[in-house]
Parts: C-alpha cells; sequence; structure tokens
C-alpha cells in the first residue's frame, strides 16, 4: 500500500530498454508456418498458405531474415495494416 513507491517502479519500467521476449528463431517460424490453415482465402499479397507451406529452406530462411528485420524494427509494415473484408451468404437473401 506505498504509493510513492508506484511512481518509481513505472518509472523504472519505461527506463529498461531489455527485450521482455527473445526474438524468434528459425524452428519457430517453421511451426507456425506449419500451422497455417490450409483453404483459406489469401492476403492482398495473393499468396496462400497452401504456398507458404510447400516451401524450401531457401524460404524458410529468408521468412526467418524478414521476420528478424521487422522484430527488430518494431513496427509492422503498412500493409500488413490493410485487410479486405468479403461476405459470403450461404443462405438467405443476399440484399438484406
Amino acid at each position: 500500500m506505498n504509493v510513492h513507491g508506484v511512481n518509481d517502479v513505472r518509472q523504472t519500467e519505461i527506463l529498461t530498454e531489455e527485450p521482455l521476449v527473445p526474438e524468434p528463431n528459425a524452428f519457430e517460424v517453421d511451426l507456425a508456418i506449419e500451422k497455417l490453415k490450409s483453404h483459406k482465402s489469401p492476403g492482398t499479397e495473393q499468396i496462400s498458405a497452401e504456398l507458404i507451406k510447400a516451401r524450401g529452406r531457401t524460404i524458410c530462411n529468408e521468412t526467418h531474415t524478414f521476420i528478424i528485420s521487422i522484430w527488430n524494427k518494431k513496427e509492422l509494415p503498412e500493409e500488413w495494416k490493410e485487410s479486405i473484408i468479403t461476405p459470403t451468404y450461404k443462405k438467405g437473401n443476399e440484399t438484406l
């Protein structure tokens, strides 16, 4: 219940620059690629999950290098912030 210590803790948290989570290694990237769901619509870049999953060792290494680059910059590419939503009607009137 020490109110004075709260400000000191917050200040200490702000000033620390050490990473809380280590950067992903190549094995973790490979596992994430394996977990991609198949038969889903591709994003704006038109690359399907099946194509990514059918990768070779070179593609896996390049993907890891790309992810590490984004990790170190601490900022997502602008294209990743875009999305396209397309309604898919299974039954009923589409015009409602």
